[in-house]
């Protein structure tokens, strides 16, 4: 008789043990970057020595996390392919004192709507040129949605 509830046990064990996938999150976050206000777009110009605004909207079916913006120049012409629209790209060249920007941020425990509001600072003395604009953002599942924008950083008096 104990043997025969050792085997109920034991076959009845896997199906205990099974959680409910209906509370698990599958769904990537999204991030929104064609209100009235985002910034920067696509092909945008960005001067140095001046700050610029970063506004995107981000959602998710559960909860939000985190975001990240990096910037990196696009000297070699490498391409993130988030965008339907190509920008007029410079002649390809030597980085010698690029923009080098990457700061993470955290969203508000419980949030499923965010509006993201920076201000990103460009130093003067940066390499005018061709640069991505990428936004990494994350849900507390751990799901990561991509943006990734080209802009050019260009002196005032270009």
């Amino acid at each position: 008789m104990k043997y025969r509830a050792v085997v109920i046990l034991l076959l009845c064990l896997p199906i205990l043990s099974c959680n409910d996938d209906d509370d698990q999150d599958m769904e990537y976050p999204v991030i929104i970057m064609n209100s009235g206000d985002a910034s920067p777009l696509n092909c945008a110009v960005i001067y140095r020595g001046e700050s610029f605004p970063f506004k995107a909207i981000f959602t998710d079916n559960q909860e939000l996390g985190s975001y990240n913006i990096e910037i990196h120049n696009n000297f070699d012409h490498h391409s993130h392919s988030t965008e339907n629209e190509e920008c007029e790209l410079d002649s390809k060249k030597e980085p010698v004192n690029p923009f080098i920007y990457n700061k993470d941020y955290v969203i508000p425990t419980g949030e499923t709507y965010f509006a993201a509001d920076n201000i990103v600072e460009v130093p003067a003395d940066v390499d005018t040129g061709d640069y991505h604009f990428m936004i990494r953002l994350t849900d507390k599942a751990g799901w990561q949605a991509l943006k990734a924008v080209s802009i050019k950083i260009r002196d005032k008096n270009e």
